[in-house]
C-alpha cells in the first residue's frame, strides 16, 4: 500500500469550488434562458474562440460545442482556432495581444493561470492580469490511464507502482504539458512515493493518447473525457480518478483518495477576453455565454465528454482563480517542480 515518507509534511489536497457557482438558472436575472441579451446586438463579423490544444481532444470538442451555441447569437460566425504549443501559453499570448473589442475569446484550462505562474516563474509570456474573465464553462476530473504496455493484471495505482519498481525502464507517463495539472497530480504521487517515473510531455492530450494506445508510453494523466471512448472499447484502462469520491461519468473507477492517495483535484475551463476589453464588452460577452451554457442541449453534449457545465459571472471567475492560485502556490513548493530548470 502507499505510505507517506516519515517526517514528510502532507496536507490533503482539496481543490473544490469555494463559491457556489450558478447552475441551471445561470443567466436568470440577466436574460431569459435561450434568448439573446436585449442590450447587445449580434456582431456581424466573425468571433475567434482560441484554445491552446490540438484537434481531437476534449478541450477541442468542448470549444466547438461552445462555438456552435454562440454562432448566430454572439456573432454571425464563431470559429475555433487551435493555437497549439507550450501547454496553452501560445493561445493565451495570442488572445492577450488581440484587440479588446470582443472579437477574440480565449478558452483555457484554469491551470494555465493558477499553476503556470509558479512552474514558469520567470519565462511565462503573460500575466493573469493580461486577461479579463468572462465565465467558467465547467469542471472536470483527471484520470490515470494505462495502455497495452502494462499487463492486464495491473488494476490499481499501488499495483502500477509495484510494476514500475520491477520494470523501471517502462516507468513512463505522459501529460498534455509540463507543469500542467495532470502532470502535477502524478508528480505529487511520484514525490511522495519516491518514484523516479519518467514524464513525457505532449502538445495536447490527443497525441499522448495515441502513443498510449500504441504502447510507446505506459500511462497517461489526462481528463476522464479523453479516456472514456477508449475505455468503452477495452483499449485502455483507467486506474484512478482525481475526484473526491466516484466520478459520475465513470462511477466504476476508484478515486486516488480511496486508494490511499491524499489527492482531490478538479479543473475548470474558463473564457477570457484581452484585458483591454471594456467592462461593457465583458458583461455582454458573459451574458451570451451564460445563455448558451444554460441551454439543455449543450449541457447534454458537454456531459458526453464528462464535463459538468457550470457557467458563472466574471467576478466569480476571479474569485475561483484567486483561491486556486493560493492553493497551488503552496503545492508547487511541496512538489518542488520548476519547468524552467
Amino acid at each position: 500500500m502507499f505510505s507517506v515518507p516519515k517526517n514528510y509534511y502532507l496536507k490533503e489536497i482539496i481543490m473544490t469550488t469555494r463559491r457556489q457557482f450558478i447552475q441551471g438558472t445561470a443567466a436568470t436575472g440577466i436574460l431569459g434562458l435561450g434568448t439573446s441579451p436585449s442590450f447587445a446586438q449580434i456582431r456581424s463579423d466573425t468571433v475567434r474562440l482560441v484554445i491552446g490544444f490540438s484537434p481531437g481532444g476534449t478541450a477541442d470538442a468542448i470549444a466547438r460545442r461552445v462555438a456552435d451555441r454562440l454562432r448566430g447569437q454572439l456573432a454571425a460566425n464563431v470559429v475555433v482556432e487551435n493555437k497549439v504549443g507550450a501547454g496553452g501559453q501560445i493561445a493565451i499570448t495570442t488572445v492577450k495581444d488581440s484587440p479588446g473589442d470582443g472579437s477574440t475569446i480565449l478558452m483555457t484550462p484554469s491551470s494555465c493561470l493558477s499553476i503556470y505562474p509558479f512552474t514558469y516563474p520567470n519565462k511565462l509570456p503573460y500575466k493573469v492580469t493580461d486577461l479579463a474573465p468572462v465565465s467558467t464553462v465547467g469542471y472536470f476530473d483527471y484520470g490515470f490511464g494505462v495502455g497495452p504496455a502494462v499487463p492486464e493484471s495491473v488494476k490499481t495505482m499501488n499495483q502500477f507502482i509495484a510494476w514500475t519498481k520491477e520494470n523501471p525502464s517502462k516507468a513512463s507517463y505522459g501529460s498534455p504539458a509540463p507543469g500542467s495539472m495532470p502532470h502535477m497530480i502524478v508528480a505529487y504521487i511520484a514525490k511522495l512515493s519516491n518514484l523516479p517515473w519518467i514524464h513525457v510531455p505532449y502538445r495536447g492530450t490527443a497525441p499522448g493518447i495515441q502513443d498510449l494506445l500504441g504502447g510507446q508510453i505506459s500511462a497517461m494523466s489526462a481528463s476522464i473525457g479523453d479516456f472514456l471512448p477508449h475505455v468503452k472499447t477495452g483499449k485502455l484502462r483507467v486506474l484512478a480518478v482525481s475526484t473526491g469520491t466516484r466520478n459520475r461519468f465513470a462511477p466504476e473507477i476508484s478515486s486516488y483518495r480511496a486508494q490511499g492517495f491524499p489527492i482531490v483535484m478538479r479543473e475548470w475551463y474558463g473564457l477570457f477576453l484581452p484585458s483591454s476589453a471594456t467592462a461593457t464588452t465583458q458583461r455582454q460577452t458573459a451574458a451570451y455565454v451564460q445563455a448558451a451554457l444554460s441551454h439543455p442541449e449543450i449541457v447534454n453534449t458537454m456531459n458526453a465528454v464528462a464535463l459538468d457545465v457550470k457557467p458563472s459571472t466574471p467576478d466569480e471567475v476571479s474569485a475561483q482563480l484567486r483561491a486556486d492560485s493560493d492553493e497551488w502556490r503552496r503545492l508547487i513548493k511541496i512538489i518542488g517542480f520548476n519547468a524552467e530548470s
